[in-house]
C-alpha cells in the first residue's frame, strides 16, 4: 500500500474507534445507572417490609432490614451484562485505535508522534493499553466509564480540532531519543490517568462507606467496587509504576533529546517547567506515603492534583502557551 492509502485507512479507523469507545462509555454509564436504580428499588421494598399488615411500623430503620434477593439478583445480572459489553467494546475500540496509530505511522513513514494530533492519538492509546493490562490484574472494570470518556474525548478533539496531514518530521525531531522520550511519557501518562481515576473513585467509595456506617445505603454499582482500602492500594501501585518511567522519559531522555535538537539540556521552556512540576507532585505523593504514612483521602487528593497538572501539561501548555514544545499558534 502507498503512504496515501495508509493515511486513508488511519483517517477511517480513528473516528470509528472514537465511536466504539463512545458506545463503550454509554454501556458503562448504563451500568452505573442500573446500580442507582437497583438501590432505589431495594429501599422501596424495605420500606414496605417495615410497615406491618395492621398499619403499625416495625421498630428500627431501613438499614435493619436485609436486602431483598428478588431485587438484587436480577439487578446484578444486568449490571454484569452492561459491564461485559462495555469491556468488549473497549477491546474492539482498542484494536481499531491501534490500527489507526500504526497506519498513521506507515503513512508518515516514521513514528506517529510528530505533531499534536499524532501525540494525542498515541497518548490516548497508552491510556487504553494501561487500563486493559491492569483491568484483570487489579480488577479495574469499574474504571470503564472514566477511561472510555477520556479516550473518546481526546480522540474526538484530535479528529475535529488537531488533525494534521501525515508528513515528514521537522529537523529538530530527527532523533531516536525522541522515540524513547515520547514513548515513556505516553505510557506513564496513561498510568497517571488510570491512577487519577482510581483515586477519584476511591473518594466516592470511601464517602459511601462512611454513609453506610451512619445507617445509610450504598448503590449496587458502588457495592461492586473494591473496598476503599483496596482502591487506595491500587492507585499507589499504578502510580509507583508510572513515576520512575516519567522520571526517565521526561527528566533524562527529554533533556538529552533537547540537547540534540536545540543545543541545551534545559532551557526553562514552559513544557519543561510543567513536566518538572508534574514530577514534583507525584514525588510528593510517593514521599508522603513512604515517610509520613499518608493514606486514604490525603494521598488521593495529591494523586488527583498530579493528574490535573499532567492534563494541563498535556493540553494547556501544548495548545495555549508558546514555547519550543508548544503547538500554540501553529
Amino acid at each position: 500500500m502507498s503512504p496515501e492509502s495508509y493515511a486513508q485507512v488511519s483517517n477511517l479507523l480513528i473516528p470509528t474507534a472514537t465511536v466504539i469507545y463512545a458506545l463503550a462509555m454509554v454501556s458503562h454509564a448504563m451500568e452505573w445507572a442500573l446500580g442507582r436504580a437497583a438501590v432505589a428499588k431495594t429501599v422501596a421494598v424495605k420500606e414496605e417490609v417495615l410497615v406491618a399488615s395492621d398499619g403499625a411500623t416495625v421498630s428500627g430503620g431501613v438499614g435493619d432490614v436485609p436486602d431483598a434477593p428478588a431485587v438484587e439478583e436480577p439487578a446484578s445480572e444486568r449490571l454484569d451484562a452492561a459491564s461485559r459489553i462495555g469491556l468488549l467494546l473497549t477491546w474492539l475500540g482498542f484494536v481499531l485505535h491501534l490500527g489507526g496509530v500504526v497506519t498513521r505511522g506507515l503513512a508518515a513513514e516514521r513514528v506517529p508522534w510528530g505533531n499534536m494530533y499524532e501525540f494525542s492519538i498515541t497518548a490516548s492509546l497508552a491510556v487504553a493499553i494501561v487500563y486493559l493490562i491492569f483491568v484483570q490484574r487489579y480488577k479495574l472494570q469499574y474504571l470503564g466509564l472514566g477511561v472510555t470518556f477520556v479516550i473518546a474525548a481526546v480522540l474526538g478533539l484530535a479528529s475535529l480540532a488537531l488533525y494534521t496531514p501525515a508528513g515528514p518530521l521537522v529537523p529538530a525531531l530527527h532523533s531516536y531519543w525522541l522515540v524513547i522520550h515520547v514513548s515513556a511519557a505516553a505510557i506513564s501518562g496513561g498510568a497517571f490517568t488510570v491512577g487519577g481515576l482510581v483515586s477519584v473513585l476511591y473518594l466516592v467509595k470511601a464517602r459511601a462507606e462512611r454513609r453506610v456506617l451512619a445507617g445509610g445505603t450504598m448503590s449496587a454499582s458502588l457495592r461492586r467496587l473494591p473496598s476503599a482500602e483496596v482502591m487506595d492500594g491500587t492507585a499507589y501501585k499504578v502510580l509507583a509504576f508510572a513515576f520512575p518511567l516519567w522520571t526517565f522519559g521526561v527528566l533524562v531522555a527529554g533533556p538529552i533529546w533537547a540537547e540534540h535538537a536545540w543545543g541545551r539540556y534545559w532551557g526553562w521552556d514552559p513544557k519543561e517547567v510543567w513536566s518538572l512540576v508534574t514530577w514534583v507532585v507525584y514525588a510528593a505523593y510517593l514521599h508522603a506515603r513512604a515517610t509520613a504514612g499518608w493514606r486514604g483521602r490525603r494521598a488521593a487528593t495529591i494523586a488527583i492534583v498530579g493528574w490535573f497538572v499532567f492534563i494541563f501539561n498535556f493540553v494547556g501548555v501544548n495548545l495555549l502557551v508558546s514555547g519550543l514544545h508548544s503547538y500554540a499558534g501553529v
